[in-house]
């Protein structure tokens, strides 16, 4: 399909030597109608002013969600004072051309799909809070998510072959695995924000700046855990035990429970954490204990489809695009300190080879990640916490069974995924997991790798 070019915005910005004829750099946004990534992601690349020459390159398959792309893309540059050169097109590899780093925040099946997930194995008893990661959900969005995985890997290896692919669709770690197993060639980082507001998060509760604070993290995604958190050389966990103690309400919260009983903090929201683990959602009285929002993700994704519908008209009346200058989000502190050699550490998700010593070698983990204008350089973390590691392994299980079941095309792998999850197990009989399989096969249809799109006895 013919490319659709939008006439540059604003004024050139002040680069220092570099003139306006100076090559750009090329941002390719992958599934770019997300227009929650896309408003930040662009606000904070187009932030940075000692970056180049920017060409933004907006790709969606639905051409509504595109345009409005289009429109935040111009909305950002001009409200910014930035000029730079936005492309658009409904053909992936038009966009892909002249790529260096390109931004993934695809979601296969959209709000649809979301709800198969959520209300298909609700029908059968089985409690989900987010189910995009773990679980049945998160099996079910990897498996159909995985072959457009496989197309922009294949795209990107014969268009832009040293392009960074910089990933934010879940389920992150699922995602990773697959991509390390059919194309080990790409380079690839998973992107999640979920470390940095732990912390952050944390620090409110106890009333430290943190400005003040250092940490170290590291696990697989969504539960990642919070090895040391410190100010000026001390542990800050005394600070939070002495918080937990004194507020009955705090301890109402499943990540404060898992914290009190394992002794490291996780790094995901208490709806995600709750549904990682066998010990919660199966229980009534622990969902009222600990306030459990079963099946929250349906308001969240609505709440997204509303959004999208809220800027798209506040573009089209002409308003000011409402923008977040401090989303922190990480692709465009990965991109700035790429390109300008300005040294950061991030949280990031890459395959496991030997960072962390007692998790599996080649699946993802999360792991800190110093970036420079060399690329990105995962740090070695050595053995987690005996009980972290644990219940990481029972996590990246059902990752390993569920990449292994599309890489090999066998069926049998995605039953025996959902069989190994924790909460799935805790909750359903084997002839229960067996049989929402094979509804959930047939729901999401051909969506799914074609050699899975079988039923089992």
């Amino acid at each position: 399909m013919r490319a659709i070019v939008v006439r540059s915005c604003a004024l050139w910005p002040v680069w220092g030597n570099t003139s306006p004829m100076s090559p750009s750099t090329t941002i390719t946004f992958l599934g770019a109608g997300s227009v929650v990534f896309t408003r930040e992601l662009m606000s904070d690349i187009l932030g940075f002013d000692d970056l180049g020459p920017l060409r933004i390159s907006l790709h969606d398959i639905n051409a509504e969600r595109l345009e409005t792309a289009v429109a935040i893309a111009e909305a950002t540059a001009s409200q910014l004072g930035r000029r730079v050169e936005v492309v658009s097109s409904l053909d992936r590899r038009r966009a892909l051309e002249g790529a260096k780093y390109v931004v993934n925040s695809i979601q296969v099946g959209m709000h649809a799909a979301t709800l198969r997930d959520i209300e298909l194995p609700a029908s059968f008893g089985l409690r989900q809070t987010i189910g995009d990661t773990l679980g049945v959900g998160g099996i079910f969005r990897g498996l159909r998510t995985f072959p457009v995985l496989d197309g922009i890997a294949r795209d990107m290896l014969e268009i832009c072959p040293d392009a960074w692919l910089l990933n934010y669709t879940n389920p992150m770690a699922m995602n990773i695995a697959y991509l390390r197993a059919v194309a080990p060639g790409l380079k690839v980082l998973g992107l999640c924000h979920s470390v940095y507001w732990t912390v952050r998060g944390l620090c409110e509760v106890i009333d430290v700046p943190f400005e003040d604070v250092s940490y170290w993290s590291a696990g697989v995604n969504h539960q990642a855990w919070l090895l040391r958190w410190e100010r000026e050389g001390q542990s800050l966990y005394p600070l939070l035990d002495a918080r937990i103690a004194a507020d009955p309400e705090l301890r109402r919260r499943v990540r404060v429970d898992m914290y009190r009983r394992l002794g490291y903090y996780p790094t995901e929201t208490s709806e995600h954490s709750s549904e990682y683990v066998p010990w919660y959602l199966h229980h009534d009285s622990e969902i009222e204990r600990l306030r459990i929002e079963v099946g929250v993700y349906i308001g969240i994704s609505e709440d997204n489809l509303r959004e999208y519908d809220d800027v798209r008209n506040s573009l089209a009346a002409g308003e000011p695009l409402a923008m977040d200058r401090d989303s922190t989000e990480y692709a465009p502190q990965v991109i700035h300190s790429m390109e300008t050699g300005t040294k950061r550490t991030i949280f990031a998700n890459v395959a496991n080879r030997g960072y962390i010593t007692n998790l599996p070698n080649e699946y993802a983990v999360e792991v800190p990640t110093s970036i420079d204008e060399l690329g990105a350089h995962p740090m070695h973390v050595g053995d987690l916490p005996l009980q972290c590691a644990a219940l990481n392994r029972s996590f990246v299980s059902v990752g390993e069974l569920t990449v292994r079941a599309a890489v090999t095309g066998d069926p049998q792998l995605v039953r025996n995924a959902a069989m190994i999850d924790p909460n799935t197990a805790a909750t359903l009989t084997v002839d229960q997991i067996w049989n929402l399989c094979n509804a959930l096969t047939v729901a999401h249809g051909d969506l799914l790798p074609e050699s899975l799109r079988v039923s089992l006895a």
